[in-house]
């Protein structure tokens, strides 16, 4: 189906088009290379952190910081995460060992609150995960130090966030580590991949290797001796269990190209996530998001509770040609998952703000060619359900 407004636009032009083909008709590198290492010295610059890492996913960059955990945290234990998130959220602590603990959300920002995490915290935890769900920022001061409070590492997952802010610094740069997505539909794309940040070091190191196998060949010196054995090949030593989560040249070369138009891009998303806000009824449609800092790549609807008819709603976007989903870009609340049924995972309080979430909230696509015309004319259309 042809969509007006499509949940994702396509944001690669004809002139990335023309670097990616002029780069391939002259190189004859393609996988992890000087360009993958161009891209990661720019993104650094850009989100003012030390150190990344390009990934083949978000996805991926879930699994390696949650891994991360396991290596310096040990292997049993915790781990703090919102319900309204993606799947891989969950599904890295599950698959590094860990029990997700889910703990509900504020409508403000739709990331796990202070109070929440901290009643849920016990000698079991080991690391939070924080998700900027759909470009709200969720990070302040209060949960940072209770992060170093309790020893805990901090994980934000920024793949719906780029460039969202908290006192004058990105998300992404504030935390123990931090996840990146360049999924074709994000901020910025380089078509599939994702990125690892930090400013410690030996996460550096260990990210490095839990990309490529877990081979010591990937990270400094210090760390290939720190794991040689006399008996083992030290071209394949392998210190961590890892897999290939590499990304390619190809990929590093489109995000150089994209990352040349994000802050114009984010500029015009949050342009039309304060039009869209400000032409929404608040009579019938929650809108007291934290928007300060935020860097919206979807637009959220979500119903008040006196206005619960979503499917006049979804009839609406229909008729109007607009692309939608329900609930959030995750689907809404990860507890309610079937995936779930057969592991174990703890809830601390009630889950009554993702459920809600899940059961009233829409989101549209938010694309930076969108015209102030088309989001009022929309918004006037959905005030009158």
């Amino acid at each position: 189906m042809t969509y007006k407004w499509p949940l994702i636009n396509n944001n690669i032009s004809e002139e990335d088009k023309k670097v990616l083909a002029n780069f391939i008709l002259n190189t004859d590198r393609f996988t992890n290379g000087p360009k993958v290492k161009e891209f990661e010295n720019k993104w650094s610059e850009w989100l003012g952190v030390k150190y990344s890492v390009m990934v083949g996913s978000g996805a991926a960059a879930n699994y390696i910081t949650t891994a991360i955990v396991r290596e310096l945290k040990g292997q049993k234990g915790e781990v703090i995460v919102p319900p309204i998130g993606w799947v891989s959220d969950v599904s890295a602590i599950i698959n590094t060992g860990f029990t997700p603990v889910f703990v509900d959300v504020d409508l403000e920002t739709m990331a796990i609150s202070y109070e929440n995490i901290k009643n849920a915290i016990n000698e079991n935890t080991k690391a939070i995960v924080l998700v900027h769900a759909l470009g709200f920022n969720g990070i302040n001061e209060k949960l940072i130090e209770l992060a170093k409070e309790h020893e805990l590492i901090l994980i934000e997952d920024c793949c719906e966030s780029h460039g969202a802010t908290y006192k004058g610094k990105k998300v992404g740069s504030m935390s123990d580590m931090s996840c990146f997505s360049f999924y074709f539909g994000h901020h910025m794309t380089t078509i599939e991949g994702g990125m690892v940040c930090t400013n410690d070091y030996e996460t550096y190191q260990l990210a490095r290797m839990f990309r490529s196998h877990g081979m010591t060949r990937e990270a400094d010196e210090e760390t290939h001796k720190k794991y040689s054995k006399p008996d083992v090949n030290p071209l394949f030593t392998f210190a961590v269990p890892g897999y290939n989560m590499r990304s390619t040249e190809i990929n590093a070369v489109i995000g150089l190209e994209q990352i040349e138009r994000l802050d114009y891009n984010i500029q015009m998303r949050q342009k039309n996530l304060d039009i869209w806000l400000s032409a929404l009824d608040p009579s019938k449609y929650y809108t007291n998001f934290f928007v300060e800092g935020s860097s919206n790549y979807a637009l959220p609807l979500i119903l008040n509770k006196d206005n619960n008819n979503i499917k006049e709603v979804c009839k609406i976007l229909e008729q109007q040609g607009v692309e939608y989903r329900i609930g959030t870009a995750g689907g809404g609340n990860q507890a309610r998952q079937p995936y779930l049924e057969r592991y174990e995972f703890l809830v601390v309080g009630q889950l009554d703000k993702a459920d809600y979430i899940h059961d009233f909230g829409l989101y549209i696509g938010n694309h930076p060619e969108l015209t102030e015309k088309q989001i009022i004319n929309l918004c006037r259309s959905l005030n009158n359900v």
